[in-house]
């Protein structure tokens, strides 16, 4: 598809979610007037500092980076159902570039994937109402827990896409629509052109049960090996146990190729989670497969990948042969903190990985974090990550860990 079919096609979009658009006299004249939806907006400000140190076998020396993302915009209140939001979005690394960005050339440090950028993150107009929501921009999308599309938020630089979608509801029905025309992954000169789409159907028996269906086709013109099309069926629900409460999560999925993928394929995807909450606890067990048959593995390149398989993020690229990965994770989440902290979150999580197409090992790795709010909006963080490749070492398993010191204000 062309840019110019591409951009006619977000046209269209955008023409048929603003044609719903109509307000009824006697709705309308209880709506504010344009200027006052104008000036009743809210400002967009956040500021996030962060110092990231890596070590990682087969570099003499680690990377430190200490970096400062700020976002700037305005959010306008709501006319006749309509919103407007513009946001720009600055990454700088303070104090010189002891990393690779990925962008910067400093092939000597382990990599540490926040480049300096400057960029429009997001620029949108939302409409809503009769239980039909359509945005039409530069937007953020997070789909269910992000692991086929999400916006990437821990990194500096956020993932976000030209996209329309439109949201519906009726009863226990709810349906999701994206048409996707360009990914702006991390840094400068990394965007993707695509003609994307994602839909996802859900159907809400109770709180115990809601099962959705989904389809993800995804056609990339800069990256043909990782078009792909992958359908599914996911269940979630939670239901009380005695003084505790039980939450689960299944999903099954199959992936092949698509449009100007040259391969032909076809890989397989589950997972299983179960979680306990008693009080402050929650415990939480899971096992997720991707699979691979020796040439490739199961792609998610538009997920949030830091999310899932560890955070040293050591399987950002699924492993040809596949990785299964068992983790359980435990998590205090006290009514107050210390001092003037509030919202305290400790958690700790371990990962488990092997390759089932070989059966080998691949690993295992410790996940630690804190988090607070110290004041008003503002949220202070710790995190570590400590994985352990296989013995012997093979490429690309190489042992590494990862720290990070965070705050973030938001206005």
């Amino acid at each position: 598809m062309t840019i110019t079919n591409r951009n006619q096609a977000l046209a269209g979009a955008a023409a048929a979610a603003l044609a719903s658009m109509t307000v009824p006299q006697a709705q309308a004249a209880d709506q504010p007037t344009l200027p006052a939806a104008l000036g009743a907006g809210r400002a967009i400000l956040e500021l996030r500092p962060r110092y990231e140190r890596a070590d990682q076998d087969g570099f003499a020396r680690g990377a430190d980076a200490f970096t400062l993302r700020t976002r700037l915009g305005w959010a306008t209140g709501s006319w006749r159902g309509l919103q407007a939001l513009a946001e720009m979005e600055d990454v700088r690394a303070i104090g010189g570039q002891r990393f690779n960005s990925g962008q910067n050339g400093r092939a000597a440090y382990p990599t540490i994937a926040d480049p300096d950028v400057t960029e429009l993150n997001r620029a949108q107009l939302s409409w809503s109402g009769r239980g039909i929501g359509a945005v039409i921009g530069r937007q953020a999308i997070d789909l269910d827990d992000q692991r086929f599309i999400g916006s990437v938020a821990w990194r500096q630089d956020d993932q976000t896409f030209d996209a329309a979608r439109l949201d519906g509801a009726i009863g226990p029905l709810k349906a999701t629509y994206v048409y996707l025309d360009r990914v702006n992954r991390l840094g400068r000169g990394q965007d993707w052109d695509t003609d994307g789409h994602a839909a996802t159907l859900t159907w809400t028996a109770s709180g115990a049960l809601a099962v959705e269906g989904f389809l993800y086709a995804f056609g990339f013109r800069q990256a043909p090996a990782s078009s792909s099309r992958t359908w599914g069926v996911r269940a979630a629900g939670a239901l009380p146990a005695g003084p505790a409460t039980l939450a689960y999560v299944a999903a099954f999925a199959r992936q092949g190729g698509y449009r100007n993928n040259p391969a032909r394929f076809e890989l397989g995807y589950w997972k299983t989670d179960l979680a306990a909450t008693l009080g402050v606890w929650r415990l939480e067990g899971g096992y997720e497969h991707l699979g691979g048959d020796g040439v490739r593995g199961f792609a998610t390149p538009l997920a949030t990948l830091h999310a899932f398989q560890g955070w040293a993020d050591v399987f950002l690229t699924t492993p040809a042969d596949g990785v299964d990965d068992a983790s359980i994770a435990l998590q205090f989440r006290p009514k107050s903190g210390p001092s003037r902290a509030s919202e305290p979150t400790l958690t700790a999580v371990w990962h488990g990985f092997r390759a089932p197409r070989t059966g080998m090992t691949l690993g295992q790795e410790w996940d630690l974090m804190a988090s607070a709010r110290i004041a008003r909006g503002l949220t202070g963080l710790i995190k570590y990550a400590r994985y352990r490749g296989p013995r012997p070492a093979r490429a690309p398993f190489a042992s590494r860990s990862r720290l990070w010191l965070q705050l973030d204000y938001r206005l």
